[in-house]
């Protein structure tokens, strides 16, 4: 469950609440009483499995040839 901290707290607090996060915490960031924001730690497992997936799409994907082209003709 996350903790619940208001945005002026979560900013004076900011590097507190970074280490609590590293340690597995979660907070759901609140202005003027309503939730605005969550604070999670990153999930790397899953975070892999996503770039792993997109590369496998991108390999699907046909190659494009884009024209011949030179440096100057980007820059000039």
């Amino acid at each position: 469950m996350d903790r619940a901290i208001s945005a002026s707290e979560a900013n004076q607090r900011f590097s507190e609440l970074l280490r609590d996060v590293a340690d597995g915490e979660s907070f759901t960031v609140t202005s003027h009483g309503k939730p605005v924001a969550r604070v999670s730690p990153i999930d790397r497992e899953a975070e892999q499995r996503a770039v792993a997936r997109l590369l496998t799409f991108v390999a699907t994907l046909p190659l494009r040839h884009s024209g011949n082209w030179s440096r100057a003709d980007l820059y000039d």
